[in-house]
C-alpha cells in the first residue's frame, strides 16, 4: 500500500553527545488493587494454569516477555485505606474489608507475600507504597520492619513464621500517593504532606539508612497546585528522599487524533518543569544531592469513559478500567516510552499503569486465556532494546499543526547505545495520520553499522485492537526498504506507526 511522502526527516547520532545512562527502573509497572488486577488477573486459584500460589503461570510468562524490571504494589489510592496486616499470615485468618478508593470488597487473599512470590517469579524488583492517607509514621516504620530486619523482633519473627524466613530486602518505597488529591482517601496540603513524608522517611531510615524514598509529587500537571506542591513538600523533605514523582494519562477527546498523537509534547514539559522546581529547592537549600524523577504512573487511559460508569455496588474485582488498546493508543505509549527515554538523566524510575486486565498491556479472562494488547509491543520492545546509554537526537523535521499543542514535528525519536555490545537501536514515531515519512539518520558518529532489524507497528486500519475474539489481530512487522549506506540509515516511517531500528557493529 503507498502512502504520500512528505519531506524527510533528518537527524545525527554521535557517541560524543549522549543524554544519560537508562536506568533498568524505567521499565517498571503497577499493580494495584484495583478492578481485575491482581484477582482473575495475576492471581486466579483455580485456572487451568494457576501455580500452587494461585498464580498464572501464562500471566507471569507475558510479564517475563513484558520486560518488566520493578512492580509499584499495593497502589495507587487504594493505599491510602489499606491495613498492611490485613494481607500477611494465614489466608484463612484474614479479615474482608470494604474498600472506598474503588468502591470494591477486598478479601485479602492476596496480600504481601504473594505479592514478593509474584516478583520473584517474574525476576522484578518490588517497590513498595506506605499509607499516608489513613495511617502515618507508625505504620510504615512497622511494615518496613515486618519486611526488611533479619529476624529477633517481634514484627520481623512475625514474617517469618509466616513463612518468609529472609528478609524481603525491599529498597525503593513510595511515602502514600497522589496525596494532592480532593479524591485521595486522607488527602492533604502540601505542607501538612511534606511535614508527613520528611517525619515518615526520617524513622524508616533510622531502621535501614540507605532505602531510597519517593514523595508524592503532583497527581497531573493539570493540578491548580503544580509546581508550588512540589517545591513546598521537597522544602520539607529534600534530604531525606531521592525522588518525587510524576503522574499523568493520556486520552483521544473529540475526535482530535493529531493531538493525542502529541500527547509527549505534554510529558516532555511536564518532567522538564517538575525538574526545574526539583532544582530550585535544591539552590534555596544549598543542597548537594540532586533530586530526580520517578514517572510512576502513566499510560494511555479513557477516563472520561470511566466516569460516565455506574460506580460498582462494593462487588469483589469488578470489571473497572478495562480499557481495550488500539494500534492509535499504541503508537502513543511508544512515543510516551521515547519521551522517559529522552529524559533518562532524571528519570530513573517509571511504573506503567497499570500490568494487567486495568489499563494493561496483559488481558485476561477468568478460567479462559491471556493475550497481549497492542500496547505490549512498545513496552516490550523498549524494555528489550532499550539498554544503555541515550543518544541526544536533536532532529530537524517536517511539522503540523495540531488543536491543543500548535507546531509539532511529526518525528519523534530517541536513540540508545548498548555499551556492552556497542549496538544501537533507535526508537521513532510517525505522528501524521496519513503521510509516510522519509527519515535519514547520519550514523557516521557512532561507527560502521549494519541494519539488523526495522520493526513497525501499524495498521491499515488505526482502531485495530486484539481482543477476547482476536488475539494476535495486531503485532509488529517487519519493514521493507531501510539501508544504511556510507554511514547513512534511509528508511520509510509509515503513517501513524512505532518503529524500533536496529544497528550492530
Amino acid at each position: 500500500m503507498s502512502h504520500p511522502r512528505t519531506t524527510p526527516a533528518r537527524f545525527t547520532l554521535d557517541q560524543a553527545f549522549t543524554v544519560g545512562a537508562v536506568d533498568p527502573r524505567l521499565y517498571g509497572s503497577f499493580v494495584e488493587h484495583l478492578g481485575r488486577c491482581v484477582y482473575d488477573g495475576l492471581y486466579e486459584p483455580g485456572h487451568p494454569a494457576a501455580d500452587a500460589e494461585g498464580l498464572r503461570q501464562d500471566v507471569l510468562a507475558l510479564v517475563r516477555e513484558l520486560g518488566v524490571t520493578t512492580v509499584r504494589y499495593p497502589g495507587g489510592n487504594f493505599v491510602s485505606g489499606y491495613r498492611w496486616e490485613d494481607g500477611v499470615g494465614p489466608r484463612e485468618q484474614r479479615p474482608v474489608r470494604l474498600e472506598p478508593a474503588w468502591r470494591s470488597t477486598e478479601t485479602n487473599a492476596f496480600g504481601l507475600a504473594e505479592f514478593m512470590d509474584f516478583c520473584g517469579k517474574t525476576g522484578a524488583e518490588p517497590m513498595m507504597a506506605v499509607n499516608l492517607g489513613t495511617r502515618g509514621v507508625e505504620e510504615a516504620r512497622q511494615l518496613l520492619e515486618y519486611c526488611n530486619h533479619p529476624g529477633g523482633t517481634e514484627l520481623s519473627d512475625r514474617r517469618i513464621a509466616h513463612g518468609a524466613k529472609e528478609p524481603y530486602g525491599i529498597r525503593m518505597w513510595c511515602l502514600g500517593n497522589e496525596m494532592d488529591g480532593p479524591w485521595q482517601i486522607g488527602h492533604k496540603t502540601a505542607a501538612e504532606y511534606g511535614r508527613l513524608a520528611a517525619e515518615t522517611a526520617r524513622a524508616m531510615k533510622m531502621i535501614d539508612p540507605d532505602l531510597e524514598l519517593v514523595a508524592c509529587g503532583s497527581s497531573g500537571s493539570g493540578m491548580p497546585t503544580f509546581a508550588s506542591w512540589e517545591a513546598t513538600v521537597l522544602e520539607e523533605a529534600y534530604e531525606q528522599v531521592s525522588h518525587v514523582s510524576l503522574h499523568a494519562y493520556y486520552e483521544e477527546v473529540d475526535g482530535d487524533r493529531d493531538s493525542f498523537l502529541a500527547s509527549a509534547v505534554d510529558m516532555e514539559h511536564f518532567i522538564e518543569s517538575v525538574v526545574a522546581t526539583c532544582d530550585h529547592v535544591r539552590a534555596r537549600l544549598k543542597a548537594e544531592k540532586r533530586i530526580n524523577l520517578s514517572f510512576d504512573e502513566w499510560n494511555v487511559w479513557y477516563q472520561r469513559r470511566f466516569q460516565a460508569q455506574t460506580p460498582p455496588d462494593w462487588d469483589v474485582a469488578p470489571r473497572l478500567l478495562e480499557d481495550s488498546y488500539s494500534v492509535t493508543d499504541a503508537v502513543v505509549v511508544g512515543s510516551l516510552l521515547i519521551a522517559l527515554l529522552r529524559h533518562a538523566d532524571r528519570v530513573t524510575a517509571a511504573s506503567l499503569a497499570q500490568l494487567v486486565n486495568v489499563i494493561a498491556p496483559i488481558m485476561t479472562e477468568p478460567g479462559g486465556p491471556a493475550w497481549r494488547q497492542t500496547t505490549f509491543f512498545p513496552f516490550a520492545q523498549a524494555s528489550a532494546h532499550g539498554r544503555g546509554r541515550v543518544l541526544r537526537v536533536e532532529a530537524d523535521s517536517p511539522t503540523h499543526t495540531t488543536a491543543k499543542f500548535g507546531q509539532v514535528e511529526l518525528l519523534h525519536s530517541t536513540a540508545v547505545v548498548d555499551e556492552e555490545t556497542g549496538a544501537v537501536t533507535v526508537f521513532a514515531v510517525n505522528r501524521s495520520q496519513d503521510q509516510a515519512l522519509p527519515l535519514e539518520i547520519d550514523l557516521r558518529g557512532v561507527g560502521a553499522r549494519t541494519l539488523a532489524e526495522h520493526s513497525v507497528l501499524a495498521d491499515a486500519d488505526p482502531d485495530a485492537r486484539n481482543t477476547l475474539d482476536e488475539p494476535e489481530r495486531v503485532a509488529p512487522h517487519a519493514a521493507t526498504g531501510t539501508t544504511v549506506t556510507d554511514g547513512v540509515l534511509r528508511a520509510e516511517l509509515e503513517p501513524l506507526s512505532w518503529n524500533v531500528i536496529r544497528l550492530t557493529v
